[in-house]
């Protein structure tokens, strides 16, 4: 919407809020004969405007409209102005008094709230920036070494093995580039503009990816799945989703202090697909719950030598990328010890033509 479009679409709703102000006010002096509550459902119609509207001025002008519509229409002479009666006129400017403080405190407010959800989008955007720099790294690295190798040694190099090493460049490439494409979607979280691409996923495909590719980084972690047996499909970005299930697993392997058992479960509620890696290990600090999703590492708690020390893609991270996925994000402990975090995906519906 352009200046112009919501400058018009301020002005009629200001006017259509006055007009509803107005129209209350004489049903109820016509019904009712009541006066006390005039000033306050013009108040309350001030108080609308100056949330709803951006400029200024649509609340000055409600305020300054309703003094003088409760003088002209709802004060004795009636439908005639008075403005030099003393009870009058003191009654005028006290209510001019609090529709102007109502009208400054909720613009106040109004701009609050948008400065703290920019702040909450730099913020995110800041986060996805430290969180991904490991997932990132880890690939290149791997590009860079194999290169390297073929060019160190290409001639004491068989074919297969040089074939492995550019399957191995091709693999990590391919997978940079989706990744890459993803993050600048996720992004745009919080402007309205996010674009995930999905496409239905069969469950147990989706896991035995996830298990494989955790396995490759982490041998000696066992993993214990349990999914339903029926078929299950949702609609989702696969590579992101794998990572968010990657980095949940990756959480419990770096934080899950004392934890000799974790598990992979997938179950259904209604028509939700609830994930849930748990663990045996040490819980969450009680402080933290609250706001697991939302915090990084500060300068203080990052290793000197770089090495990674918070949460794969940071569940932050995760948190929007479940949020694109219209799904919701939860962590909790467990009763008998350990923490459970997990979220929630829509499954698609299963139609009858193939």
């Amino acid at each position: 919407m352009n200046k112009r479009s919501k400058y018009l679409s301020d002005a009629l709703f200001s006017l259509l809020v006055m007009s509803l102000a107005f129209a209350l006010n004489m049903l109820i002096q016509y019904i009712f004969s009541i006066q006390t509550l005039i000033p306050m459902i013009f108040v309350f119609g001030v108080f609308l405007i100056s949330f709803r509207t951006e400029s200024y001025l649509f609340g000055f002008s409600a305020s300054l409209l309703s003094v003088l519509l409760v003088n002209f229409a709802f004060s004795f002479p009636y439908f005639r102005f008075d403005l030099f009666t003393p009870e009058l006129l003191l009654s005028a400017v006290i209510m001019l008094i609090i529709s102007f403080l109502t009208c400054m405190v909720t613009k106040k407010l109004s701009v609050t709230e948008k400065e703290k959800a920019e702040n909450e989008k730099e913020q995110l955007r800041a986060n996805l920036l430290r969180a991904v720099s490991h997932d990132l790294r880890t690939p290149l690295t791997t590009i860079y070494g194999s290169c390297s190798a073929m060019i160190e040694n290409f001639s004491s190099l068989t074919e297969p093995q040089l074939l492995k090493l550019l399957s191995e460049v091709k693999q990590d490439s391919e997978w940079l580039m989706r990744m890459v494409e993803n993050l600048l979607s996720i992004t745009k979280v919080g402007t309205g503009n996010v674009s995930i691409n999905k496409f239905d996923v069969v469950l147990e495909e989706l896991i035995d990816s996830v298990i494989l590719n955790f396995n490759k980084r982490y041998p000696e972690q066992k993993v214990s799945v349990e999914i339903p047996d029926e078929f299950i499909s949702i609609g989702m970005d696969a590579l992101l989703i794998e990572q968010v299930i990657i980095n949940l697993l990756e959480n419990a392997v770096f934080h899950a202090k004392g934890m000799t058992k974790l598990i992979l479960r997938v179950r259904v509620s209604g028509k939700d697909a609830v994930f849930e890696v748990i663990d045996n290990g040490c819980g969450i600090p009680k402080d933290k719950l609250s706001s697991i999703f939302g915090g990084v590492l500060s300068g203080a708690e990052t290793p000197a030598d770089g090495r990674r020390n918070n949460m794969g893609i940071g569940l932050t991270v995760c948190s929007a990328i479940i949020a694109a996925h219209g799904g919701q994000v939860f962590a909790r402990n467990s009763q008998n010890g350990g923490a459970v975090f997990g979220f929630t995906l829509k499954i698609a519906e299963i139609t009858d033509e193939q």
